[in-house]
């Protein structure tokens, strides 16, 4: 059940908080080498210049960012999670690596200072979804692409969303703030990127009401 182990440790905590802070890699396993290993490989190989992670956990991405990379931020607010990324960033090829422990919603940096952001795996359980996005918006420079790998929302109508909708609520409590149901690809389009790349794929191994993805760029759009 990837998306709580995931997702227990951005939200505002939850019954299986500590445990899945030291868990995480082991539970994320199987679904990591059915499918989330090579969509991490693709969607990272064309970054470069300098980049921010929100919601980098344990360091899952890290092994994958190309050494066009410049200048690598790492912002994860957990503190045990943030020790296992820096064992594995001292493994990484990129030599120009930094840690944040800022919230996605107070995105450290300044307005236009990232070619690109990377979320995988965390706007499901932000608090503020809006507030995450305008942080991001606003310190990518003009043309930056926020690269973007996320379970969402089922298609409406279909029994999967019905299922989704219903165990929502009780779902955010359990999973410190995930949501089954987010439109995720829509709130992109709001808040001002216009999607360049886009997949929809069932996210393997995992539990059925995660199993819809979508990964892909979104481009900064300046007004």
């Amino acid at each position: 059940m990837p998306r709580l182990v995931k997702l227990s440790r951005l939200g505002s905590g939850g019954s299986m908080f500590f445990l899945v802070e030291r868990l995480y890699d082991i539970l994320m396993a199987s679904t990591e080498k059915s499918c989330l290993r090579e969509w991490r490989r693709d969607l990272l190989q064309e970054v470069h210049g300098d980049v921010l992670e929100i919601g980098a956990g344990t360091g899952a991405n890290i092994e994958f960012y190309p050494e066009s990379v410049t200048h690598l931020v790492l912002s994860e607010p957990e503190k045990i999670m943030r020790d296992q990324l820096r064992i594995k960033a001292g493994r990484s090829v990129l030599r120009d690596i930094t840690f944040s422990s800022a919230s996605a919603e107070k995105v450290e940096g300044d307005d236009g200072s990232f070619d690109f952001v990377v979320t995988t795996l965390v706007c499901c359980s932000v608090v503020d979804l809006e507030t995450v996005l305008e942080q991001i918006h606003r310190v990518l420079r003009p043309g930056g692409s926020l690269v973007f790998l996320e379970h969402v929302a089922a298609e409406r109508g279909s029994a999967r969303r019905r299922w989704q909708d219903r165990m929502t609520p009780l779902w955010r409590r359990l999973a410190g703030n995930c949501h089954f149901n987010r439109e995720i690809e829509n709130a992109l389009c709001l808040a001002g990127f216009k999607i360049s790349q886009i997949k929809r794929e069932s996210m393997r191994t995992s539990m059925p009401l995660v199993r819809p993805t979508i990964r892909g760029i979104a481009v900064k759009i300046c007004s």
